[in-house]
């Protein structure tokens, strides 16, 4: 693999570069450089202004309004759009159930959903993980029993990211009790507005509204809206997996981060110098911008195997692993640089607009929020023990 970016890449990247500074508003970069709440309908008109570029799907084929990219243009677009401080696209529409649709979706669901996730018609969020099943998925226990041409489901689902802003919800739920319990799971599209759905707040530890609880009571749901076949949607699940677990990778995030967390050692000072001169700190942080380089290599290598026609595997759960270990220690790091600024935050000063006395310097707005939000990365899209259960059994054959 060549690690040399060519002509065409870097005139790419020039290409992604005048594109944030025309199309990224001000506004928004500004209050997610200082850790500031985005609203939904900063999210909307950022997905809208890549999506009039033809950037918003960039892994969808060209027929169905994707850009097609290269893995190094990914890599590319992800580390100009951190460092410029642009809004993530949320994932759950175009990073998860696109791709799904686009393998395994039949053609009336192609054609319906998929132009509705590019322009922003359709908000999605996953209904996965359940109180009593999260990195033991195939455990699930929200029902689907087939009636004529309607299933009904009851059940529950937790941890459902922004699911209180969502017009539909992706899910697996069992259709089947007989033979292996990951034989029985389909997976279904659902109306958020279907009688019978609810949806209840959990606020995390760092007092943010970002998951929910979704509840099911007799909720009706057309056959049409099964993707692929009955008692298959465990295979759907897998190949959804894949493309999260390779996302949590966050490397654009991560680097953004560490970029800010050496200025923030370059600032602080301790015994008269700066901080990132103390041994013990600056050995922690070329530790983790090692691992940093080591990963962005082994994630374009996966993702240019991908390229290639190979389906991720194993390789996505070592890429989870390690990615959120490198965001939870700059994190740390990040808390620990700043000492007392890094207390918990006010609540009210990640609002737009919040005018009072500022409890430190701006860089320091989010670090706490940061710190606590991100203890979950080692826990969602399966948690780092099973990816390392998952790497064990494929890779070293225990």
């Amino acid at each position: 693999m060549n690690l040399e970016y060519s002509a065409e890449e870097n005139a790419f990247r020039e290409e992604v570069r005048g594109f944030l500074a025309e199309k990224l508003p001000a506004r928004t970069a500004e209050k997610v450089r200082l850790g500031k709440r985005l609203t939904k309908q900063d999210m909307e008109a950022w997905h809208a202004a890549l999506n009039a570029r033809g950037w918003l799907a960039p892994n969808w084929p060209r027929q169905w309004g994707g850009a097609e990219w290269t893995a190094v243009q990914n890599h590319i677009f992800d580390e100009e759009s951190w460092a410029a401080n642009a809004p993530r696209v949320i994932p759950f529409g175009v990073t998860m159930l696109g791709p799904v649709l686009i393998r395994f979706g039949s053609e009336a669901q192609r054609r319906h959903y998929l132009p509705r996730i590019l322009n922003g018609t359709d908000w999605w969020c996953q209904g996965y993980s359940e109180p009593g099943a999260g990195s033991d998925l195939a455990s699930l226990k929200t029902r689907a029993e087939r009636r004529g041409d309607r299933y009904v489901v009851n059940g529950q689902k937790t941890w459902t990211t922004l699911g209180h802003y969502a017009d539909w919800i992706f899910c697996l739920v069992r259709t089947s009790t007989e033979g292996k319990p990951q034989e029985g799971i389909s997976f279904l599209l659902i109306d958020m507005k279907s009688p019978g759905v609810s949806v209840r707040p959990i606020i995390l530890i760092d007092g943010e509204h970002e998951v929910n609880e979704v509840f099911f009571d007799n909720v009706e749901v057309p056959v049409d809206n099964l993707v692929g076949e009955e008692n298959k949607g465990w295979t759907y699940a897998k190949y959804l997996l894949t493309h999260e677990r390779t996302g949590t990778a966050n490397i654009g995030n991560s680097a953004a981060a560490l970029a800010q967390l050496k200025a923030i050692a370059a600032r602080t000072m301790k015994g008269g110098r700066p901080l990132a001169c103390d041994p013990f700190f600056a050995a922690r942080l070329a530790r983790v911008e090692i691992d940093l380089e080591a990963m962005k290599i082994t994630n374009l290598r996966m993702l240019v195997e991908a390229d290639a026609g190979a389906a991720p595997g194993p390789e996505s759960s070592m890429l989870k692993i390690k990615g959120t270990v490198i965001r939870q220690e700059i994190n740390d790091l990040a808390r620990r640089a700043l000492g007392p600024l890094a207390l918990p935050f006010v609540s009210e000063a990640l609002d737009e607009g919040y005018n009072e006395a500022p409890i430190g310097p701006d860089y320091a707005n989010a670090i706490a929020s940061d710190y606590f939000n991100n203890r979950k990365l080692s826990i969602f899209a399966g948690s780092n023990e099973i990816q390392r259960g998952i790497i064990a059994k494929t890779k070293l054959g225990f």
